[in-house]
C-alpha cells in the first residue's frame, strides 16, 4: 500500500503535536511518528482526496501554534522495518510492559504485551493509548465480557485478556488495523478475543460489563446511545481519543445517555474518562 507522508512543522512541538494530531484524526490521517520538529502524519493514498486537501489548507491554530506542512508519496515499503526504527519498549506503571518482538522480555511485570506495530495506531506511547491502559489496569477485569471499538492494533483488547476478561470483542473500520490486530491477538495467545472488521454495527445486540472506545471526540459522539444500550447494568465505560478542552461536552452527552461520569485523568492534554451505567 502506497501512502501520503505529511511532514509537519509544528510549535510549540510538544502541546501542538497533541492538537494536531486530534485534527488530522479527523480528516483521516492513520498514523503518526512525533520528531524534534513536529511530526510526520501519514494516510493511505486512496484516502488523500481532494476533500482531505481543501480540509488540511483550512485547519487554522490561531495564534498559539505554528503550523505548517509538505507532503510527497511514501511508495510500498516494508512498515515495519520503519516502525522497528522509532517504537521502544513502553511500561504502564508497574504492572504492563508493551513491546515488540525484537525487544527483550520483563519477567517483573503482570502483564506482558508483543505488538508488531505495522501502521496501526495502539502501541502504547500515544497520550490516549498509555491513559486508557492505566485505567483498565485499575479495574477488576476478571470474567468480564469486553468490547473494545477502534481497537487499532489489539493492544486494548489484549490487556483485557491478560487481565482476565471471559470474552471480548475488537472491532476496528480499517483493514490494515484488523489484520494487525488479528496478528497480534495470535501472538499474545489471547483466543478469547474476536477481532472483527467493520462499523458500530458490528456491536449487534451483544451486551457488556466494559467498553472501551479510545477513537476521537466526533465519533464518540455519535456512538454514546449505541455504547449506552450494549453496556450492562452496573458496566464501565472507558473512552479517550478527546482533548481537556472537549471534556464537558463528552461529559454532557455521556449524562444525556444515562451515564455517570465516574473519574478522569489527562497527559499531554489528553483525556481518559470513566463513566458507569447505573
Amino acid at each position: 500500500m502506497e501512502y501520503i507522508e505529511l511532514d509537519c512543522k509544528v510549535s510549540p512541538t510538544e502541546l501542538g503535536n497533541e492538537i494536531v494530531i486530534a485534527e488530522l484524526g479527523e480528516i483521516g490521517f492513520e498514523s503518526f511518528i512525533e520528531n524534534e520538529t513536529g511530526l510526520l502524519a501519514y494516510i493511505q493514498k486512496p484516502e488523500y482526496t481532494q476533500e482531505v486537501i481543501n480540509k488540511l489548507s483550512t485547519l487554522n491554530f490561531g495564534d498559539t501554534i505554528s503550523f505548517n506542512f509538505e507532503s510527497k508519496l511514501i511508495e510500498d515499503q516494508n512498515w515495519n522495518t520503519e516502525w522497528e526504527k522509532n517504537f521502544q519498549p513502553l511500561y504502564v506503571g508497574d504492572t504492563c510492559y508493551v513491546r515488540a518482538t525484537f525487544h527483550p522480555s520483563d519477567y517483573n511485570v503482570k502483564y506482558e504485551i508483543v505488538i508488531e506495530p505495522k501502521m496501526s495506531f495502539g502501541t502504547g506511547h500515544h497520550s490516549t493509548t498509555a491513559l486508557m491502559m492505566q485505567a483498565m489496569i485499575e479495574l477488576a477485569m476478571d470474567g468480564k465480557t469486553v468490547l473494545d471499538m477502534g481497537s487499532g492494533t489489539g493492544i486494548l483488547a489484549i490487556l483485557a485478556s491478560k487481565m482476565g476478561a471471559s470474552k471480548i470483542k475488537a472491532i476496528d473500520i480499517e483493514d490494515w488495523a484488523y489484520k494487525n490486530a488479528l496478528e497480534n491477538v495470535d501472538m499474545n495467545g489471547a483466543n478469547n478475543i474476536e477481532v472483527l472488521l467493520g462499523d458500530i454495527e458490528q456491536v449487534g445486540g451483544d451486551k457488556y460489563d466494559v467498553i472501551l472506545a479510545n477513537i476521537n471526540r466526533n465519533v464518540l459522539l455519535e456512538q454514546m446511545p449505541v455504547y449506552q444500550e450494549a453496556l450492562n447494568e452496573g458496566g464501565v465505560l472507558l473512552m479517550s481519543g478527546f482533548l481537556n478542552e472537549d471534556r464537558e461536552i463528552i461529559k454532557r452527552a455521556a449524562a444525556d445517555n444515562g451515564l455517570v461520569f465516574v473519574s478522569d485523568d489527562t497527559n499531554k492534554n489528553w483525556v481518559a474518562a470513566r463513566f458507569e451505567k447505573k
